[in-house]
């Protein structure tokens, strides 16, 4: 029987694990696009998975997109576990036009993951339905590993965890089930942008500039050699 090198065995054996782990905790990629919440207390700025939940993506793109969730509210803060955004159908204080409503008031199929509910995980509301999503979400402030699965994951907080932990220490009232904040938090205005689409007008910016400053160059060397 071949001797075997009893360091390189250890070696392989390590590797395979590193890979294994890897693989299992890869997070899926987020899109290019970003929504921001902006309220009293700081900005709350999302992305998205696409490839995980894209008819959900799409919906609350839309929303924003029509102006649906200004002057919504978040009707539920529980430390620790979720910050809840109310459904634009009701939550809203200002009256909505009939686009809005329409988009509003439409449910959505579940786009059920392998995602895990951690903190900053985006989570679509819904009724017993599975099939009953809309418009209503909540953010997670803490693992709540008993949702795995029974809710639709569609993103993640990018920036803004600062705004959360000032949401988490608002005065709140347990009504039933729900922990609630005493003071409405208002979502004063949300818009969207796109990274790549920045990035891209950035670079075209750089371009426009070096290429002027290659345009003065030659004009200069033209006028140098040939007065």
């Amino acid at each position: 029987m071949r001797n075997r090198n009893p360091i390189l065995i250890v070696f392989l054996s390590l590797c395979v694990i590193l890979i294994f782990v890897g693989a299992s905790s890869d997070e899926p990629e987020l899109g290019s696009a970003r929504v921001v919440f902006q309220t009293e207390y700081g900005d709350i700025e999302f992305g998205f998975y696409p490839s995980v939940a894209p008819i959900t993506v799409e919906h609350i793109f839309k929303l924003v997109r029509l102006g649906g969730y200004n002057t919504n509210h978040f009707f539920r803060v529980d430390k620790g576990f979720v910050a809840q955004v109310a459904d634009v159908a009701n939550g809203r204080s200002a009256p909505m036009n009939e686009e809005q409503r329409i988009v509003a008031e439409k449910t959505i199929i579940g786009e059920f993951s392998q995602v895990k509910h951690v903190r900053g995980i985006l989570s679509m509301g819904r009724h017993a339905d599975p099939n009953s999503g809309g418009s209503s979400f909540s953010i997670l402030l803490g693992d709540a590993p008993h949702l795995d699965g029974e809710y639709a994951i569609f993103g993640k907080v990018t920036k803004g965890d600062e705004t959360l932990k000032k949401l988490e220490q608002l005065p709140t009232r347990r009504e039933g089930i729900f922990v609630m904040p005493t003071e409405r938090i208002t979502i004063l205005s949300s818009y969207y942008y796109d990274k790549q689409m920045e990035s891209c007008e950035l670079d075209k910016s750089i371009l426009k500039r070096r290429l002027a400053s290659s345009t003065v160059e030659i004009e200069r060397q033209r006028m140098k050699c040939f007065p």
